[in-house]
């Protein structure tokens, strides 16, 4: 097995941490916090791609490989990030009921080794149909306070699995880190994912 950098999270989300420790692999967290706000203009995958290449970056060490990422919801265009506020959660989730809507996660590795800077990034895509909420079904979830920090405002893996009808595309990709997109972002380095795992063996490789 190569020397393999240290793996780092730079990200403050539970779900990811999730994602990554269900796969049993050695990490530490490192959150950064951004200006996450678009630019003018900017398409939605351009966004998300922009917000975790310059997470990646701001927090690269030598000798480590950065993974960072950033989901957004996408509905008519328009960029539906973290709600401000309960008020602005019960909108969202209106806007959202009962049609489909595309959820994008950026997602990219850094690394800092010996002088030289390697990087690769991708956006993964999904779709995801909503049931149709009635106006006390949106505030009884709203007021459980799980939209607060949520893109869109709803969590696929929480209370909000209650009104996703259907998820087109991969799954893990909605809860906010495309498992499959990472593993190849892995390889496109020159690593394989799983020997990050905390009791690694030899992988023949083929």
């Amino acid at each position: 097995m190569r020397d393999l950098p240290a793996l780092v999270l730079a990200s403050a989300s539970p779900r990811r941490r999730e994602l990554l420790g269900g796969r049993e692999l050695a990490f530490t967290v490192r959150p950064v916090d951004l200006d996450e706000t678009p630019r003018p203009g900017e398409e939605p995958g351009a966004y998300v791609l922009r917000l975790a290449r310059e997470k990646a970056a701001a927090r690269a060490g030598i000798s480590e490989l950065i993974l960072a990422a950033d989901t957004t919801v996408v509905l008519d265009g328009d960029i539906l990030g973290k709600p401000e506020d309960i008020e602005d959660a019960r909108r969202m989730l209106g806007r959202i009921a009962g049609r489909e809507h595309t959820v994008l996660t950026g997602v990219a590795l850094h690394e800092r080794r010996e002088g030289q800077v390697r990087e690769a990034a991708t956006v993964a895509s999904s779709q995801v149909r909503m049931a149709a909420m009635s106006e006390r079904e949106i505030a009884w979830y709203a007021a459980t306070g799980e939209p607060l920090d949520k893109a869109g405002s709803y969590a696929v893996q929480g209370l909000g699995a209650l009104f996703v009808e259907e998820v087109f595309g991969n799954h893990t990709n909605v809860v906010g880190l495309p498992l499959p997109a990472t593993y190849r972002l892995f390889a496109e380095l020159g690593y394989d994912l799983r020997d990050f795992r905390r009791a690694a063996v030899s992988i023949p490789r083929t």
